[in-house]
């Protein structure tokens, strides 16, 4: 049993730091905080993680593991429907460690580390993008030539990657607040696919609007 416990305590202290970071921001949250947050001493949070830096790289390596193999489900993309579905688990584990999105700029001029892997993390995301608009194309659900298909999957990237900041303009107090989290990623999910209007064949563009339609608050309401 003792050769456990480091595993769980270190599973802990990451649980509870990513809890601080979405709440209050990483700039705005310390080891301190964190180790009295956890009910440890200090010493003890720095056994497991040295540096705060070691906390946040280990969170966005999971957060990369997982965005890795969820951006492989694309392949599986073929209707506005599995999209729509794709969009809405994607934005949840991008809701679930806002705060790499909240406090990006910050934290890549900061740590080494966390700028280049975000770039191979845009690379991840275009490339499925645009595997995604090759097989909606392919299904006959979309309409859209290469030319056209490069800038958009690059400006859908651009909306999966800023979509939050924008969400946190628009209502600084309560947008990344838990309970909106259902809203902000409907919206998100919209907008991302709302790209594609032009490009979708009728009966997929009528199906995405009911799609949004079902949600409260409408994302196809015409509203920012």
């Amino acid at each position: 049993m003792a050769t456990k416990k480091p595993r769980r305590t270190a599973e802990r202290i990451l649980e509870v730091t990513l809890d601080l970071f979405n709440r209050f921001g990483e700039p705005n949250v310390s080891t301190t905080l964190i180790s009295a947050e956890l009910g440890i001493s200090p010493g003890n949070l720095y056994y497991h993680y040295p540096a705060k830096d070691e906390l946040i790289n280990a969170l966005f390596g999971r957060y990369e593991k997982a965005l890795s193999e969820l951006l492989g489900a694309v392949d599986n993309v073929r209707d506005v429907e599995d999209a729509w579905l794709f969009f809405h688990m994607l934005f949840e584990l991008i809701w679930q460690h806002r705060f790499l999105y909240r406090d990006l700029n910050d934290l890549l001029s900061k740590n080494r580390k966390l700028e280049t892997h975000f770039q191979n993390v845009l690379a991840q995301k275009t490339q499925a993008m645009q595997g995604m608009l090759g097989g909606l194309q392919q299904s006959g659900a979309l309409n859209i030539q290469v030319r056209e298909a490069v800038p958009t999957a690059n400006a859908m990237v651009v909306l999966l990657s800023y979509w939050l900041s924008f969400e946190y303009v628009r209502d600084p107090r309560n947008a990344l607040e838990p309970d909106r989290a259902g809203e902000a990623l409907m919206r998100g999910a919209f907008h991302v696919l709302g790209l594609l209007l032009p490009y979708l064949e009728p009966s997929s563009r009528d199906h995405l609007f009911r799609l949004a339609g079902k949600y409260q608050g409408g994302a196809g309401d015409g509203k920012a």
